[in-house]
């Protein structure tokens, strides 16, 4: 598509947000880990918990520039289109989740995660943009920010914004049921929740206008629109926090316009420089990230789990390890120590992952997830 073949920068963006999440999901010890790539343990933001809305504003972006070969409309053929795509990262996700099927007590099997959140994302902001004028979307978006603010604050407890007392946790029990809820918080709580994932919505569509303005708008503003708005929204997330907390694993209002806010000013930056200053050698690496994005994500996901519950064997001392601990233990960790062992152990698997991204990339395999 010429348009997007234009800016690089989308490529680019949506790269450098597949090599982040395969570097913080994959490090050799979770008990030795850089500082900023840990999640925040409740309020807050780190660097590490900007990947994901980045990737999701990337697919609100990469929406608008889709839809416009189909016309921008909710047609039969459309709908198809995005149903199919829906239900298939949706699938794979559940998939990963269940992995060994053989070996899985699915009576506790988690529903949701990150690929199901980008799935249910991905559908209802599709739906939404096809069905309604481009100039009602920050109204939308807007509503839909305050409901989810209202419902916290009308249906938590005492404290709302809390890890006991927030009603994303009723909610989603009620739904999904404990057994099948991320347990990973100390009791079950689900992240990437049915109720988290309203306002996760608005952050797709606030990337699919910011596709819009760079579509329409002359090539040389673009930066400097995205920067000011980038700017704004990271102000209004920052003084929103005042009230309603930045929080990832709520992924409250505040978060959603923080994080989006970040991601407009990154990709001003990689605008300017990539598409408009023509710096474009260094790019090559992420850009192979960027052409099989999911598919890359979701092979990474499959090869972890993989080392960490299938590959099994006795080490030296006669005690089982899996082929995660082994690699850490005995390559990463003697070579680099405990810290940077745990860090290269993560690049080598992005490293890994762009060979295999190169070479689909060299002989023009796009694997649409």
């Amino acid at each position: 598509m010429k348009t997007a073949n234009r800016y690089l920068a989308l490529d680019v963006l949506r790269g450098l947000t597949i090599v982040a999440m395969i570097t913080v999901n994959n490090p050799g010890s979770w008990s030795h880990i850089y500082a900023p790539f840990k999640h925040s343990a409740w309020h807050g933001c780190t660097p590490t918990d900007l990947v994901f809305p980045f990737f999701l504003f990337v697919v609100g972006v990469s929406m608008f520039f889709s839809f416009s070969k189909y016309g921008n409309v909710l047609n039969r053929e459309s709908f198809i289109r995005l149903a199919k795509r829906t239900i298939l990262i949706f699938a794979i996700g559940l998939f990963l989740n269940s992995f060994p099927q053989w070996a899985k007590d699915f009576s506790k099997l988690r529903i949701l995660g990150v690929l199901q959140r980008i799935a249910i994302v991905y559908g209802i902001a599709s739906l939404i943009v096809l069905s309604v004028r481009k100039t009602w979307l920050p109204y939308i978006s807007a509503a839909i920010l305050l409901l989810y603010w209202g419902i916290l604050a009308y249906f938590g407890s005492d404290d709302p914004y809390s890890l006991n007392g927030n009603a994303t946790v009723a909610f989603d029990r009620m739904i999904l049921g404990e057994n099948h809820m991320y347990k990973g918080f100390g009791i079950p709580f689900e992240p990437e929740g049915l109720l988290s994932t309203i306002p996760a919505i608005v952050t797709a569509l606030l990337g699919y206008m910011a596709g819009a303005m760079i579509k329409e708008m002359e090539k040389q503003k673009i930066p400097q629109r995205l920067l000011v708005g980038g700017i704004a929204a990271i102000a209004a997330g920052f003084i929103w926090g005042l009230f309603f907390p930045i929080n990832k694993p709520l992924w409250t209002s505040s978060y959603v316009l923080y994080s989006a806010g970040w991601a407009s000013v990154v990709l001003a930056a990689l605008i300017w420089i990539i598409d408009i200053k023509l710096y474009k050698k260094w790019t090559s690496f992420f850009v192979v990230f960027g052409m099989n994005p999911l598919f890359i994500f979701a092979l990474s996901g499959l090869w972890a789990i993989t080392i960490s519950r299938i590959i099994r064997f006795h080490n030296g001392e006669g005690e089982m390890t899996n082929g995660y601990s082994w690699l850490y233990h005995h390559i990463f960790e003697p070579i680099a120590g405990p810290l940077n062992g745990s860090l290269l152990f993560a690049v080598a698997h992005v490293c890994l992952f762009w060979l295999i991204g190169w070479i689909l990339y060299r002989k023009k395999i796009f694997i649409k997830v």
